[in-house]
């Protein structure tokens, strides 16, 4: 069984307790439970205000105590959050009523006064003890902070992340939260004085389950297991002259970083969102740029090296499998033994030119909601790049179909193809003998990989993560895929989609129309 890890804090006044809300925010998440324990006045209604207040990223939002009404509710951005007060609860029977028993699923969860119905608490918990300390001030209070069951990790990982700040010299600085990702990262502005950074939470991955190869889902398609490659790509972006955030504190252990922000002035504009044509293009000539030239395999990390990983063949066919995975059973069109390797043959087939290709770094994720436009710079440093630890190595056509069909905004086919022909003619500027009919068949390869992967993703991100809101994004992904299969290179796999790939719910079946129904997700997220 594990240990509990505790360690305290001296919280001198109300911006302290709620500095130190904000800290363990950034590590909590659904289904964790937070007991807040102390006497009267002690100021666990305080601290439980400044998580949710936090989490609201609204500092006035009504947080009353739930003393009379026993629990109270909130849907916040990230997740919801139940805030519940046991001191009038006689019997741990009444839990059930007021539907602390069982505690909810996929709801942060801070319970006041749990000592009322103590055999009712989880195993895994974080409990915060909460004592007066006039000598240090009449508002002054001491928190021991306790980490029960799994919950021992997230309070160690809460200590690390206070010693970083307070070596670097934010530990005063005000925490204002931004919006995450589909990953584990979680971020914070911090305000100190006329200055704003980027705090980066980023832990290390969990393992999967060894479904591929031997390997889990993320080790075998190279997404980053910590955040020291994210620290290497950043600095080998800035030595080509890219604009990724500068990394002004580290702790690559534990996975925490403070960064340059760039602001969220996105590339796109409007309800539903479009491309901004001057920004997109500037955005294209930082891949023709970086495409250009040969880029090292292998990048300095501190004191050691990182090798860049090679986005191989049976990586590339472990995204694609996610359609027949996860797609397919949702749209009740399960693939036979026999379909299946017929499925996999046409891949491993089709995916030999892209891979014979010359090989660049692939960002990955290079669209929309990674891109930051950065209006007071020059040249291509005006596209700032915020997301790209999952960098590996691989054709140069994956990352203009990234931008270019992106798969949260609409990109209009008359503007897709009016920068591919600027991306090739930017690359033919630079080398007389770049071949431009061959980059657009890789171009069209690449872009049904891609989309066929993304199908599967976000039918996994519902299903799986319970995600639904991804669903909205899956006619977009079809009409792109529509597009690409439409090259006569991939005249067999239209054939085998046409008969075996039904289209996402409420799509026509060869469909073109662009969803209208699709939102704006929010600002470009770090």
């Amino acid at each position: 069984m594990t240990e509990p890890t505790t360690f305290s804090v001296a919280l001198v006044n109300e911006t302290a307790t709620a500095q130190l809300m904000a800290d363990l925010a950034l590590l909590v998440g659904p289904g964790d439970v937070i007991t807040l324990t102390g006497d009267l006045g002690a100021g666990k209604t305080a601290a439980a205000r400044a998580m949710i207040r936090y989490l609201a990223g609204d500092e006035a939002l009504e947080v009353p105590s739930p003393t009379f009404t026993l629990v109270q509710g909130y849907e916040l951005p990230p997740f919801p959050a139940m805030h519940a007060d046991l001191y009038r609860v006689e019997d741990e029977s009444e839990l059930e009523e007021i539907g602390l028993s069982p505690l909810p699923d996929a709801t942060l969860v801070l319970i006041e006064w749990p000592e009322r119905a103590p055999s009712a608490m989880p195993e895994d918990r974080i409990d915060i003890a909460l004592t007066h300390r006039p000598a240090l001030g009449s508002n002054a209070r001491a928190a021991d902070i306790t980490g029960y069951g799994k919950a021992a990790a997230q309070v160690a990982r809460l200590k690390a992340l206070r010693e970083f700040l307070e070596a670097s010299g934010y530990m005063d600085a005000t925490r204002k939260r931004m919006p995450g990702d589909a990953s584990t990262r979680s971020y914070a502005r911090l305000l100190r004085d006329d200055e704003i950074v980027i705090l980066m939470n980023f832990p290390q991955r969990p393992d999967g389950a060894a479904m591929y190869n031997g390997k889990s889902y993320s080790a075998a398609v190279h997404l980053a297991e910590n955040v020291k490659p994210f620290v290497a790509i950043d600095e080998g972006l800035r030595a080509q002259g890219i604009s990724a955030p500068a990394i002004h504190h580290s702790d690559l252990d534990h996975g925490f970083l403070i960064t340059e922000d760039f602001g969220s002035e996105g590339v796109i504009e409007g309800d539903p969102p479009r491309p901004i044509p001057e920004r997109y293009e500037t955005a294209t000539d930082v891949l023709a740029a970086l495409h250009r030239t040969t880029l090292p395999e292998t990048l300095p990390l501190a004191s050691q090296t990182y090798a860049i990983p090679v986005f191989d063949t049976e990586a590339l066919l472990i995204e694609i499998g996610l359609m027949p995975e996860w797609y397919l059973p949702d749209r009740n069109a399960p693939l036979s033994d026999e379909k299946r390797a017929e499925f996999f043959a046409m891949w491993r087939e089709l995916l030999r030119k892209p891979l014979a290709a010359p090989r660049t770094w692939i960002i990955r994720d290079f669209h929309s909601p990674n891109l930051i436009w950065l209006g007071m710079r020059t040249g291509i440093e005006r596209v700032g790049v915020i997301d790209f630890q999952d960098t590996v190595l691989g054709p140069q056509s994956y990352d203009v179909v990234s931008l270019l069909q992106d798969a949260r905004i609409d990109v209009p086919e008359n503007i897709e193809l009016t920068l591919l022909s600027r991306y090739i003619k930017a690359r033919r500027a630079s080398d007389a003998s770049f071949d431009a009919a061959g980059f657009a068949e890789l171009y069209a390869i690449m872009s049904a990989q891609r989309n066929t992967r993304l199908l599967g993703t976000f039918a996994r991100l519902n299903r799986r993560d319970g995600k639904p809101h991804y669903l909205r994004h899956q006619p977009r992904i079809w009409t792109y895929l529509q597009r690409s299969l439409a090259h006569p290179a991939l005249v067999h796999l239209r054939d085998w989609y046409l008969a075996n790939v039904p289209p996402p719910q409420g799509t026509s079946q060869g469909a073109s129309q662009e969803p209208s129904e699709e939102q704006p997700e929010g600002q470009p997220q770090a």
